[in-house]
């Protein structure tokens, strides 16, 4: 049997202070460090993700593999700035990728080698942000499965990020038709809230909720573990987290 560990975390691009944050998001990366980590909101115009891929592997103990960085661009012009990626300690076979829309929001798939010789889809997603306009998500959901099932599918399928949208949205109801959260499956409910963090707690007041998911395809029959991760503050600055959203982890058996 195969164990893999995968991640999700939404980068904040280079807002809410940026610098301040940024070794603290390496360090709790490094602590957990995931075979696949699926990265959303990455600022392009500063190199974000490949400055985190450095320090990355910059740091990793000796006889760990290297993390290779897939990335791509939003797919609307004013918007190509930001993106989602992926890090991989394991081989890519190929990557492709899903049109959204609202504003050129995209999903990122990565075809993964394991060290049994199984493949595996890896994908990263950040669905559309506005809170109220859950019929977009809905149809993004919609987009995003039939695309894995109809384009080079493969039994073995990860899905993973920031979906805007609570356990009850409709995009999540969709989604569950063809995949199981992880965090669902170890603990019988998803977490309380994976947004906001002590870091963007003024500009969201008293709300809180789950909004970021890792959900896999039937196939996928055995989680041993599932939790939440870079959810530390810094020990000097107890607003001063890794992101404004926590991250999700999860060790899975194939």
């Amino acid at each position: 049997m195969t164990s893999l560990t995968v991640a999700t975390i939404n980068l904040r691009n280079r807002a809410d202070r940026w610098r301040q944050r940024r070794h603290l998001l390496v360090a709790q990366l490094l602590d957990a460090t995931p075979d696949l980590i699926a990265l959303q909101e990455i600022s392009f115009s500063i190199g974000q993700g490949r400055w985190l891929r450095h320090q990355i592997n910059a740091r990793l103990p000796a006889g760990k593999r290297p993390y290779t960085l897939v990335q791509k661009r939003k797919q609307h012009w004013r918007h190509r700035g930001e993106g989602v990626g992926i890090l991989t300690n394991l081989p890519v076979v190929y990557t492709d990728y899903v049109n959204l829309g609202y504003n050129g929001r995209l999903a990122l798939r990565a075809n993964i080698t394991l060290p049994d010789h199984q493949t595996l889809d890896f994908v990263t997603v950040h669905l559309h942000h506005a809170t109220h306009d859950h019929e977009a998500r809905q149809e993004q959901a919609l987009r995003l499965t039939g695309w894995l099932r109809t384009v080079r599918p493969t039994p073995l399928q990860v899905v993973a990020g920031d979906f805007n949208e609570t356990p009850d949205g409709l995009a999540i109801q969709v989604i569950k038709q063809n995949f199981r959260s992880v965090y669902e499956l170890r603990h019988g409910r998803e977490p309380l809230a994976t947004f906001p963090t002590a870091l963007a707690l003024s500009a969201v007041g008293d709300w809180a909720g789950c909004l970021d998911y890792i959900l896999v395809t039937p196939a996928i029959s055995h989680v041993s573990q599932a939790t939440i991760f870079c959810d530390k503050p810094a020990s000097e600055d107890d607003t001063l987290y890794p992101s404004d959203h926590v991250g999700l982890i999860a060790t899975l058996e194939l």
